[in-house]
């Protein structure tokens, strides 16, 4: 599977900001417990239909002597035990973009397989997840910011706990916003139902450009969603005669 997503252009001031400790932004490259580097290509989905991508992977992974392949929960396959000399060549060699699994951007699109290839599948998530993936990953904002995307109520993909969530059911997409977990965590709140794929992305897309307007740095969406409430958050980006 040839993966061509560019990376997104260099941050502007407001949301430059370094990677706490040792990590190394500019290279996708997460520092280790001994010192040495983890990269994790972009894999959209975690969808691969050439098994040549894992052998790349593998060999890259043996060349220089890692200690371990790991899935990640962001659906991506980490390599782990770079040495830092070794960073740039080990990207060279995969010829692959890195997932932004750090600082403050769109660090993950996650999607379940949907109606591709599940049999509980109510709507194509691997479609929209697709498109969101390839119009936001890495996209700079003012904190970290996830979305999910499930083809069914079953939410495998988190939909409750994550920035924004969306799930498939028979009548179409439901989307929550706000989740997230860590010290802190929040359930999402139910914003939209019975949307269409289209209908998702346009609310998607006014959710980003106000809040990247507006809101704090280091503020996750349900916070922000928190500080504005939820009816002032919902006016700015729902079209009210298409949404149930």
């Amino acid at each position: 599977m040839e993966n061509n997503q560019e990376m997104p252009n260099k941050l502007d001031d407001r949301f430059q900001h370094s990677a706490p400790g040792r990590d190394m932004l500019e290279k996708g490259a997460i520092l280790q417990r001994d010192g040495t580097y983890a990269i994790a290509p972009h894999i959209p989905g975690g969808i691969i239909t050439d098994p040549e991508l894992l052998v790349k992977i593998a060999n890259v992974a043996r060349k220089y002597n890692c200690t371990a392949v790991k899935v990640t929960s962001s659906q991506r396959i980490a390599i782990i035990g770079l040495k830092q000399e070794d960073i740039d060549a080990a990207w060279k060699d995969l010829g692959m973009n890195p997932g932004a699994a750090i600082g403050l951007c769109v660090r993950s699109v996650k999607f379940c397989p949907g109606t591709t290839f599940c049999k509980r599948g109510q709507q194509d998530s691997v479609g929209l997840g697709t498109e969101i993936d390839r119009r936001y990953h890495g996209m700079a904002l003012p904190s970290k910011f996830k979305i999910s995307v499930s083809g069914c109520p079953n939410k495998c993909m988190d939909a409750m706990m994550i920035d924004f969530g969306i799930m498939g059911t028979p009548k179409g997409f439901t989307i929550y916003v706000g989740g997230n977990g860590g010290l802190n965590p929040r359930f999402g709140e139910k914003l939209a139902e019975h949307q269409t794929s289209e209908q998702v992305l346009q609310i998607l897309g006014r959710t980003v450009s106000f809040y990247k307007k507006e809101a704090r740095t280091n503020e996750r969406l349900g916070r922000f969603i928190d500080r504005l409430n939820f009816d002032r958050y919902r006016q700015e980006v729902l079209d009210t005669s298409m949404v149930h």
